[in-house]
Parts: structure tokens; sequence; C-alpha cells
């Protein structure tokens, strides 16, 4: 009976120094989030929209973690106040003009909020301080645009797909141009007829310059041309003379 007694008393007391280590953990766990343990400084800013933002996550500067969102609360219908805590170990390099966005750790991580690196000649932050905000791009916004440009390539997609049938069923001027060939035959028959009303132009030309009358304006125009070159290569030399 004593030993069953003296085991009951054993376990009772691991239960209970395991709930304080646990308890005692859990505080410092919360300690560390909240900065607790760590100077900090407040800083704050404004949204119209926190897109999910929640008290607790991390304030990121320059991708390291610096602090952490501390108090969320509605001004009115387009203003969301966002209290901040962060490390006084960094704040001399956040200046007063640094801007802080939101973001997400990761794809589908947690919402975080993100200090931007301001001015190298701007003063540094001080306590209790608001900064400028930017407003998040929204999801849903994008989500719709996504939409919009998928239904946009569906269409087209159609109406390409609706072309080539047209062509291969012949219909159209370019399905007409590639599907009948009476059509494809008159295209080089015109064409056999220009290469030979190109060479009947020639001989006629040829012809020209045989006849007595034209022979004399054929000469003046090769020699005009004969005349003309010899000029400027004379102009030629001389520049390379100089």
């Amino acid at each position: 009976m004593e030993t069953h007694k003296e085991k009951f008393k054993i376990r009772l007391g691991l239960f209970v120094v395991g709930g304080l280590v646990l308890f005692i953990l859990a505080i410092f766990i919360i300690g560390q989030q909240k900065n607790l343990y760590n100077s900090v400084i407040t800083v704050s800013t404004t949204f119209y929209n926190v897109s999910g933002l929640q008290v607790g996550n991390n304030v990121r500067f320059s991708g390291i973690n610096v602090g952490t969102v501390d108090k969320i609360s509605i001004i009115n219908d387009s203003t969301v106040h966002v209290d901040m805590l962060i490390k006084t170990s960094v704040q001399k390099f956040i200046k007063d003009d640094s801007e802080i966005s939101i973001g997400s750790d990761g794809l589908i991580g947690d919402k975080l909020l993100s200090i931007s690196q301001g001015s190298t000649n701007a003063p540094t932050v001080k306590d209790g301080q608001t900064l400028v905000s930017t407003e998040p791009v929204e999801t849903d916004a994008i989500i719709e645009s996504l939409e919009t440009t998928a239904m946009n390539a569906e269409i087209i997609s159609l109406e390409l797909a609706e072309i080539m049938q047209n062509i291969n069923n012949g219909k159209g001027t370019l399905g007409r141009l590639i599907k009948d060939t009476t059509i494809a035959q008159n295209l080089s028959e015109t064409m056999e007829n220009i290469e030979s009303s190109s060479e009947g132009l020639d001989q006629n030309m040829k012809a020209a310059k045989e006849n007595f009358l034209l022979r004399g304006y054929f000469r003046r125009q090769e020699r005009d041309a004969r005349k003309k070159k010899e000029a400027e290569e004379e102009a030629a030399e001389e520049r390379k003379s100089d």
C-alpha cells in the first residue's frame, strides 16, 4: 500500500515539474515574441486595409526580424492604426523617411510588416514616431486580373482555332489561296507574264539604243555619266592629297 502511494507521489511530482517547465517555456516564448526581454521603441503607421495582419506578426528590416506587431486598432472606416515594437539595437538603421509595407512569409505564410531602407542622410526614427505606409496589393484583385487574362486568352484561342478551321476548309482569301489550285496557277501565270514583260522592255530599250535617231541621245547620256564619275574620282583624290 505504501509503495503504491510513493509511486503516486512521484508521478504527481513529475507532472507538477513538467507543468512548471512548460509554463516557464511558454512565458519565455511569449516574452520573446512580445520583445519583453529586449529594449524596444514603439513605431506606428496606418493602412487602409491590413490584409489579415495580426498582433504578434513579425516586423522585418532588410530581411531580418527586428520586432513584432503590438497593436491593431480601427480609427475610422478608411484608416487602421498599427503599433510596432522595434528593438532599439536596430533603431539607428531605420530612418524617418522609411516606408512600411505588408508582405507575407513565403507564398502562403503569415502576414508581416516590412520596413524599407530610408535615405542615408535622413534622421533616425524616434520612439513613438509614425512612418508612411505603402498600401498592399489585394489578393482578390490579383486573382480577378488573372481570371480576366485567362478569359481573354481563351477567347483568342477559340478565334485562332476558328480561323485555322476556315483556312483548312478553303474559306476566306487565305484559305482559297491555299486550297484552290486555280488561283495559285493564275498567280503563277501572272508572275510569268510580268517576267516576260520585263524581258520585252529590256529588248525595247536595246532596240532604242540601236536606233540611229536615238543613238546620239544615249551616247550623250553615257558621256555625261562618265564625266560625272571622273569628276567624283578627281575630287576624292584631291581630298586624299589634302
